[in-house]
């Protein structure tokens, strides 16, 4: 490895407590080269998906060889394992709780190993607190270059779901629902263009998007393209269809949230009401 190494760090820890500075010194004290990069520690609290999604949309911009470490884990001190999985490119340390389901639905080939050679870990190791004891310790051998294979054998029972899809409900009419609300009030949904093609199509009309207390009917290429207020609908940066207002928070406006359903009307299922 030419760089030095890299750990990231993706978290529901926020930033108040000793937590993520307390899991940073134990990487440094094993191997004070690395160079430590937070995506987040700002995960929606116990919320895997949360987690799965944020780590997604982060570790592929990564130099090969980089190890990611993602600890959203509500079972904590549980029988629930530490794991190790790794693809072509990378290395992720996580509970195996699902949190890399989306990193495992983009890589064509991964590797996932129970951790259990417990002489990485640091001693004691806290039933309350694994990110400092056992998954820090194991992502800064990695970045020391220990073998993966040396912190245990392969599995291949590990936990993964399947991401939430939109639903058809009827002839053109798409049930989806909101996957996470950003800090500016964007309402991230869980439609792509393939699930629905005409909503992005140049010129595209006869669609209906209902969510929350709004109908919209326009779907543009920017923020900035839309009238102050006004809620429409842009593809953003994660792939997906995103609910906004142009400087305003498009989920204060519509009264909608993580969680809330989204529904399509395309062609004429969109003239013949709301009702899906």
């Amino acid at each position: 490895m030419s760089h030095r190494p890299i750990v990231t760090l993706t978290t529901d820890f926020g930033t108040n407590d000793h937590f993520v500075g307390a899991i940073k010194g134990v990487i440094l004290d094993i191997v004070p080269e690395a160079a430590i990069v937070d995506i987040s520690h700002a995960v929606q609290a116990f919320d895997v998906l949360d987690g799965a999604l944020a780590i997604s949309q982060a570790y592929s911009y990564f130099p090969n060889g980089t190890i990611h470490m993602v600890v959203v884990d509500p079972g904590v001190g549980t029988t629930r394992r530490p794991i190790l999985a790794s693809s072509d490119g990378y290395h992720f340390v996580a509970p195996d709780n699902g949190v890399l389901s989306m990193v495992y639905a983009r890589e064509e080939r991964i590797r996932v190993r129970h951790i259990t050679s417990e002489h990485y870990f640091r001693q004691p190791v806290s039933s309350t607190f694994h990110a400092r004891d056992v998954f820090a310790p194991v992502a800064a051998y990695l970045a020391k270059m220990v073998d993966s294979h040396k912190f245990g054998d392969e599995i291949e029972d590990y936990v993964r779901f399947a991401a939430p899809k939109p639903k058809a409900t009827g002839e053109g009419r798409l049930r989806a629902v909101v996957l996470k609300v950003d800090r500016f009030g964007n309402l991230i949904t869980n439609v792509t263009p393939e699930d629905a093609p005409a909503l992005f199509a140049a010129g595209s009309a006869g669609f209906k998007i209902v969510v929350g207390s709004r109908e919209i009917t326009e779907v543009r290429t920017a923020y900035a393209e839309g009238a102050p207020g006004e809620v429409f609908g842009v593809l953003g940066s994660m792939g997906y269809l995103e609910i906004v207002a142009n400087r305003a928070a498009a989920a204060q406006i519509t009264g909608a949230g993580k969680g809330s359903e989204v529904s399509i009307f395309l062609g004429e299922a969109a003239a013949a009401g709301k009702g899906a």
